[in-house]
């Protein structure tokens, strides 16, 4: 990196003009966050997987146990899921050249929309090329100049783009504080919308959200409420269909969002609601109208993953019982999990240069986790976040736990 910016002062010298006070590439220069990191050794990002997504992959030449993956499932090496993948690209070709609106629209897409609002029990569903552009697209179409988004204040980034990009005024509430939520409901005029978007589970504390106080809330002061599954979906409710199902207010949540690139195996996202509802996503939402639909072998890998997921509950089964062990071995052990009730277990440390340092450590080790550091939590929570899969096997979890604990007493984290 130091080389790069040497070489770009050289570029703007040679040219004649010394541009180094030019206010953008000041910025861009004087930029050092990541370089104060790698000076220690410890940089933890952009680390290169050379194998498919599994519960082992290799790094560096290296097996290592995955334990940062999204892919709650296991699904995302399944040989199924691949020769679906590879059928979509021998009929459908490996892009579709536009968006969904215009060209880009296949029978597959089309198959996979029918597919998901069923699965998640509402009237229709469409799917946008990520998970983040549903967010984007969804919460800026919703809502006018004199409307209410009103956000959790832990919601993903995805969520709190989507809120800055539309016209209507942003709210915040405090994590999962009913108090704080209707507090500002209270406030707002009866015949404006108001739209409360929540995450199901949110990602970082793996706590779930108070969906059914949510909803109550919703009821008295005539709000919608929009929940993003994008880490529920495959792991709660009776057959994987999110945190709506979970709690039984299917009916009562006005959107439901998902992505696949956790539990469903693939890239992609998705918006379901009532038909008018979509229908109008269809003619608003910017980010799918002026957005390259997604890939047909995407698609067939999102169907592949549903009829996996109905044909095999026990991928489900087998990832709680990994959940609960794993929680309550951390616990036993000393460290602090939080409020985690998911396949995602925070392991607070509290301390950045510690939280980096423990990731490096037990990668050199052979375990893969993420550090969590701000602005993704507060400083004071930093954190390694343990991602459970279905197919992790109990002497994988075991082993990964024992490391984490020797270099955490190494490292003076616990004592």
């Amino acid at each position: 990196m130091e080389n790069m910016r040497d070489e770009t002062q050289y570029m703007v010298r040679e040219k004649g003009h010394d541009k180094r006070d030019n206010p953008l590439l000041k910025r861009i220069l004087t930029y050092d966050e990541a370089n104060k990191i790698r000076r220690e050794g410890v940089y933890p990002y952009y680390r290169v997987v050379e194998s498919a997504q599994d519960t082992e992959v290799l790094i560096n030449g290296n097996k290592v146990l995955m334990f940062g993956s999204n892919s709650y499932l296991g699904l995302t090496n399944h040989p199924r899921i691949k020769e679906a993948a590879k059928k979509a690209i021998d009929k459908y070709g490996t892009g579709c050249a536009g968006s969904r609106m215009l060209n880009g629209t296949s029978k597959i897409h089309t198959e996979l929309e029918e597919k998901l609002a069923a699965f998640v029990q509402k009237q229709a569903a469409v799917v946008f090329s990520t998970g983040f552009q549903v967010n984007l697209g969804v919460i800026a179409a919703l809502g006018g100049r004199n409307d209410f988004i009103i956000l959790d204040e832990h919601d993903h980034a995805s969520i709190i783009e989507g809120s800055r990009l539309s016209f209507s005024k942003t709210l915040k509430f405090r994590h999962n504080d009913m108090h704080s939520l209707e507090n500002i409901l209270k406030k707002l005029p009866p015949d404006r919308i108001k739209l409360i978007v929540v995450d199901g589970v949110f990602s970082m504390e793996g706590d779930l959200t108070n969906l059914p106080a949510i909803v109550d809330l919703a009821r008295k002061y005539d709000a919608n409420v929009m929940v993003d599954d994008a880490h529920s979906i495959g792991v709660f409710g009776p057959h994987g269909e999110g945190t709506s199902a979970h709690f039984g207010l299917t009916d009562d949540v006005d959107l439901i969002m998902g992505t696949f690139s956790k539990s469903l195996a693939s890239v992609g996202g998705f918006i379901a609601s009532d038909n008018n509802t979509i229908d109008f996503l269809k003619h608003n939402a910017r980010s799918l109208i002026f957005s390259a639909s997604m890939p047909p072998a995407n698609a067939a890998s999102v169907i592949a993953a549903l009829e996996i997921l109905h044909e095999e509950p026990e991928r489900i089964e087998n990832l709680w019982k990994n959940t609960h062990y794993a929680i309550k071995c951390l616990n036993d052990i000393g460290f602090d999990t939080g409020k985690t009730v998911t396949p995602i277990i925070p392991i607070y440390i509290r301390d950045e240069a510690k939280t980096f340092l423990l990731s490096q450590l037990l990668l050199e080790r052979g375990v893969f986790v993420n550090p969590v550091t701000s602005p993704a939590v507060a400083r004071e929570d930093c954190m390694i976040r343990l991602s459970l899969m279905a197919t992790h096997s109990r002497p994988q979890i075991d082993r990964a736990l024992n490391i984490i604990y020797e270099l955490a007493c190494e490292t003076g984290i616990i004592s």
